[in-house]
């Protein structure tokens, strides 16, 4: 019977009947913890993109089984969020009844991939049973001091009438709709991701992941060593600080830049400048951070009619506004050197501002103004002729010692922003009473159950303020009239901990059983889309280690190992959108030719962690593929039972063909373990050429060892094919299942040739072959070279300037 959907079905049926890949708890001290980011159910099917995140890890993860680990593979769905609930504005379908029928879709064809996913241990985040312990971390965050509510700037978008967190900003608008993002002042709920910077910072080292992410977050946390140094407003008992990572500029200050939004601004602006004061208090309101702090943009700003006194000088320095300071970053003061900062020397340049070197190059460094780099300190009063590195130290111990400066360690990163104006997520676990204030919900009171009766459109406020049967409550402490949060809590929330829930999802006393959590965790192997290098991946970290302080973990990192892939791009080379109409469904490619044959396209046509255009004549060559290890099989099955003469010794045919098994079983293990499907596959493509050779060429078989070969054939090809590699050892009548079996090991010594080919050329064309000694010498190699009939042709008579020996592959013989 040839491969098709049916096969598939087959064998998941058998899978399922026999419990294959059930996990054993059992055998935890073997545990491998798989597993890919977790889909989000917003459309109605699966898509490439899921495919090609969940085909090639279960792959991975079967080649892991086979070779002794326990896999713990489990799957789930991230099922709150905004684009079930714009769905479900869109469509007047209700957000739990939408996800809730995809899901079932998604389900149904994630079973249909025949992938490894153990359902027992599924996790649904927008279920109660489910939420009640995402308000139960809200709640042990909050006793912590690590949730906290202000008010606060933050980003609003339009559209989706809700606050975004920074790393949902993308080039300034909405990541989600694209929309501009304007700013609004609203009292938030926020995590203190602020309070591990540091330690975010320094595990990063200690993780397998891809580099490029650990720079993203790097960049993300920002960590800048330097000092606040406080400056007084000339004429009014007022102080404030700046944060530089250059103290050993101090003394080119020539004027001071304030954040618009800063509370001092009010206090020290002049009656004259105070209507320009307030006109560009509101433009630099409307502009996003990401616009605000952009180096192609021009530099504006406003004169506030205030000084500050220069702390070592006494000189007047006007202090001016501009929105490329924010009042969230460092102290939201800046003091401007232009001679010494590129932004700086922009801004003075265009409002005519002063410009003081005080640095000057070493040696023969170019030193042009603005000059950036390190140097000497000119005109910096004591501190002149000292180097930047020791002036930077020194400048701030002086004006320490008169309490006007300290040393302090600045980071970019911001405080997680969690609250969200929308219906669709998991209420936040929190009381409001006019005489008690804040108070938590008590525990046994969990899960605060989202009502499904809401009306959702977005009118800037929370859905849940109109509904009062949600909102009035009984104050827990006081017994007073008191009033739940309207809010609801970002969908990211869900995702920092369910990696944590897996292991142990029925469990209905406690998240986690903590005993068993410390024993299936980290993740030994974690697969999903680099977008969410500063989002996901960051908040994940912090929320792993707020609970390892709270007692609850006894590890540091969620994810050992990080793997990214690619993305797959229509036919045209562009990203998949049904406005291009350029979608590939999986379903019809499937139907035609059977999810494994689409599986092995997806890792063979593609660089995993690159992707590519999706191309029909690549997957109609792996089908051909497929049928021609098939036809292979059938004639290997009729020359075992019909093998006429047979030998039982290993002569030079059985070790070529033992050769290629060995570089396939190293080159496929090797290969797999790095996620490098597509160079695993064509080693097994190669060791299907030498069985064909040797089936054809070969008159008297060693027919046991021939076995041999064709069993770790289709061991090597169980991962990548697994419902036809199923088919066709049972074909070849051999016992359930071929993923019981013990992954193949190479055996060095038979990747040593006694005797290789080479190539010889001459002025670097091949004008013959040899078969030489592995071990010969160059010299004697150089002979037999020399000798060689066919090569002579070509040097007999001519002058041989040199002779180039590359051991074991060629020879490359110069004449004139």
């Amino acid at each position: 019977m040839a491969y098709s959907v049916e096969i598939d079905r087959k064998w998941q049926k058998r899978w399922e009947e026999t419990k294959l890949y059930k996990f054993n708890p059992k055998n935890v001290d073997k545990k491998l913890y798989c597993l890919e980011m977790f889909s989000y159910p917003s459309g109605a099917k699966l898509h490439v993109g899921h495919w090609y995140n969940y085909g090639p890890t279960d792959s991975w993860a079967r080649m892991k089984r086979m070779q002794g680990w326990e896999v713990f593979h489990p799957m789930g769905f991230d099922a709150f969020g905004l684009p079930a609930e714009n769905y479900a504005i869109k469509t007047g379908i209700h957000p739990y009844d939408s996800t809730m029928e995809n899901i079932r879709t998604m389900e149904k064809q994630l079973r249909e991939m025949g992938a490894t996913f153990d359902w027992d241990y599924e996790v649904i985040t927008c279920l109660p049973d489910y939420y009640k312990w995402t308000q139960w971390i809200f709640l042990k965050l909050f006793e912590a001091g690590l949730a906290y509510r202000k008010k606060a700037p933050v980003n609003w978008c339009p559209s989706c009438q809700t606050v975004l967190a920074n790393e949902q900003v993308i080039d300034g608008k909405c990541e989600r709709c694209g929309t501009e993002v304007t700013k609004k002042d609203l009292t938030q709920w926020f995590f203190k991701i602020t309070a591990y910077a540091e330690e975010l910072l320094e595990k990063l080292d200690e993780l397998d992941w891809p580099e490029k992410t650990k720079i993203m977050q790097r960049n993300w946390i920002g960590k800048s060593d330097g000092a606040e140094i406080e400056f007084k407003v000339d004429g009014k008992d007022l102080t404030f600080k700046v944060f530089t990572t250059r103290a050993d500029t101090l003394y080119g200050a020539t004027y001071v830049v304030i954040a618009p939004e800063h509370e001092i601004v009010d206090l020290i602006t002049t009656e004259e400048y105070k209507q320009a004061v307030e006109e560009y208090k509101e433009y630099a309101r409307k502009q996003s951070e990401i616009e605000r702090l952009s180096t192609e943009k021009e530099k504006t700003g406003v004169f506030t009619g205030a000084y500050a006194i220069h702390p070592l000088t006494g000189e007047k320095l006007p202090i001016w506004i501009a929105d490329y300071v924010l009042a969230t970053y460092g102290t939201g003061c800046v003091m401007a050197v232009p001679a010494h900062d590129e932004r700086d020397y922009e801004f003075a340049t265009k409002y005519n501002l002063p410009i003081k070197r005080v640095i000057k190059g070493i040696g023969d460094v170019e030193d042009s103004l603005p000059f950036v780099e390190y140097g000497v300190l000119v005109d910096s009063g004591e501190f002149a002729g000292l180097k930047s590195e020791e002036a930077r130290i020194k400048i701030v111990e002086k004006l320490k010692q008169e309490g006007r400066a300290e040393f302090k360690v600045n980071y970019r990163l911001r405080d997680w922003l969690v609250s969200r104006q929308r219906y669709w997520g998991a209420p936040i676990p929190v009381i409001h009473c006019e005489r008690c204030g804040i108070v938590p919900v008590p525990e046994e009171d969990l899960p605060v159950l989202l009502p499904y009766d809401v009306e959702f459109a977005p009118t800037g406020e929370s859905p849940l303020k109109k509904h009062e049967g949600f909102m009035n409550v009984t104050c827990p402490k006081c017994g007073g009239k008191a009033l739940r949060d309207p809010d609801t809590l970002d969908t990211f929330v869900d995702s920092s901990w369910y990696f944590l829930r897996y292991p142990d999802n029925k469990n209905d006393k406690e998240p986690f059983n903590k005993e068993w959590i410390n024993k299936m965790l980290p993740v030994d192997k974690y697969v999903g889309g680099a977008e969410h290098a500063t989002m996901h991946l960051l908040y994940a970290r912090f929320v792993t280690k707020a609970l390892r302080d709270l007692g609850y973990l006894d590890f540091d990192e969620p994810f050992k190992s990080l793997v990214h892939q690619g993305t797959i791009l229509g036919p045209d080379g562009s990203r998949m959108s049904k406005s291009k109409g350029n979608v590939i469904s999986p379903d019809e490619y499937i139907k035609e030719y059977g999810s494994d044959v689409f599986r092995l396209y997806l890792m063979f046509g593609f660089a995993y962690s690159e992707g590519g255009p999706w191309n029909d004549d690549g997957i109609k060559a792996i089908a051909r593929f497929v049928n021609r290890v098939e036809r292979f099989i059938d004639k290997f099955i009729e020359t075992r039972n019909n093998p006429g003469k047979i030998k039982d010794d290993m002569g030079k045919d059985e070790k070529e063909l033992n050769y290629v098994r060995q570089y396939a079983i190293k080159g496929v293990t090797e290969d797999a373990e790095r996620f490098q499907f597509n160079t695993a596959i064509a080693r097994i493509m190669e060791l299907v050429n030498a069985l064909y050779k040797y089936e054809a060429d070969v008159e008297v078989k060693n027919i046991k060892f021939y076995e041999e070969v064709v069993a770790d054939l289709i061991r090597l090809l169980a991962p990548f094919a697994p419902h036809f590699s199923e088919e066709m050892w049972e074909k070849l009548g051999y016992e359930y299942s071929v993923f019981n079996q013990k992954w193949p090991k190479w055996d060095e010594k038979a990747l040593q040739r006694d005797v290789v080919e080479i190539a010889v050329q001459v002025n670097g064309k091949v004008r013959g072959r040899l078969e030489v000694p592995s071990n010969a010498t160059d010299e004697e190699v150089e002979k037999l070279a020399l000798s060689d009939k066919n090569v002579k042709a070509y040097v007999d008579g001519k002058e041989i300037k040199k002779v180039i020996v590359v051991k074991n592959r060629l020879v490359n013989i110069v004449v004139k």
